[in-house]
């Protein structure tokens, strides 16, 4: 899962000057950087036979790291500052450990199937925000969400035993995903999006760190170092991407890309494990990304009326 920052934050210092929105660059921009993160995925997915999740996840954020010296080269340290060090050091804590359930529960359940499970992360969102954050939830939205999980339920179908329990790993993976943007929305009006993406890096990375000594293995053949260093690279520059995606188009934009993971998911999985989704999750599938986007567009509208009241 992307450990990009969820909700596109205010990132312009009150001296700059807000430029028109470039939608169409930033489209290629995000859809390019689920490409390359579905990628590191299937990297991911591959590694997990040779090495414990927690290395690979240290390993990804070495990408995540990467991109914020680049910022931090661009932007200064004054992307550091933080209004609120205590929800900025959960957000991170919180960001690794989706990532490890998530590759945990990867190596065990087909690479479209987790990322299906995750698609239900933006209804939970819609969850939390109406209880943590007390915002409104009209009757249209909460019927999105039953419906939604209907189809999470479609693709585990619990009980049945046809996919593996480990898919309830990626489905907590995807709770704290959603979690995570809500301590985005805490944050972004004190915070900008590159102090978001530092602390991720800086806290994931110390806390992943802690348990390296006892699970780390030394890459030994050619193929794992290769694919151990291009995980790391190509996250980075998919974290990039992101980000300049956020900064330069409209977030209403750009969205539903995320459900462009789906696609190169299944590409993937077929190209390097010979895995197919079956009948019921593309089923699954395709209802909880229609009421996700149905949910998009719902708090879309919410977000329009807020506006016009003030």
């Amino acid at each position: 899962m992307p450990t990009i920052p969820d909700l596109p934050h205010n990132t312009a210092t009150p001296s700059e000057t807000p430029k028109a929105p470039s939608n169409l660059k930033g489209l290629a921009l995000m859809a390019l950087g689920f490409f390359l993160f579905a990628a590191v995925d299937t990297m991911a997915k591959f590694l997990t036979d040779l090495f414990h999740p927690v290395q690979i996840v240290w390993t990804r954020q070495l990408g995540l790291l990467f991109g914020v010296l680049v910022l931090l080269l661009w932007r200064g340290p004054v992307i550091l500052r933080t209004a609120r060090p205590k929800l900025q050091a959960l957000r991170g804590a919180i960001a690794v450990i989706s990532a490890t359930c998530f590759i945990l529960g990867v190596s065990f359940v087909p690479l479209a199937d987790a990322v299906a499970v995750t698609f239900v992360a933006p209804l939970i969102v819609t969850v939390l925000g109406a209880v943590i954050l007390r915002e409104t939830v009209g009757w249209h939205r909460w019927a999105a969400i039953f419906i939604g999980f209907i189809g999470t339920l479609i693709v585990i179908r619990p009980g049945l035993g046809i996919v593996h329990p480990a898919v309830l790993l990626v489905l907590f993976a995807a709770s704290l995903f959603a979690l995570r943007q809500v301590l985005s929305r805490m944050i972004a009006p004190y915070d900008n999006t590159y102090t978001t993406v530092a602390y991720t890096a800086l806290v994931g990375s110390a806390l992943i760190s802690l348990p390296l000594p006892f699970v780390w293995i030394w890459p030994s053949d050619p193929v794992s170092i290769v694919l151990m260093i291009a995980i790391a690279a190509i996250a980075g520059v998919a974290e990039l991407m992101v980000i300049r995606a956020l900064e330069i188009a409209e977030a209403v934009v750009l969205a539903p890309v995320h459900y462009s993971m789906i696609l190169w998911s299944v590409m993937y999985g077929y190209l390097v494990f010979a895995q197919l989704p079956d009948g019921w999750t593309l089923i699954g599938t395709a209802v909880i990304v229609a009421t996700g986007l149905y949910t998009m567009h719902r708090e879309r509208l919410a977000a329009r009326s807020r506006r016009a009241a003030v």
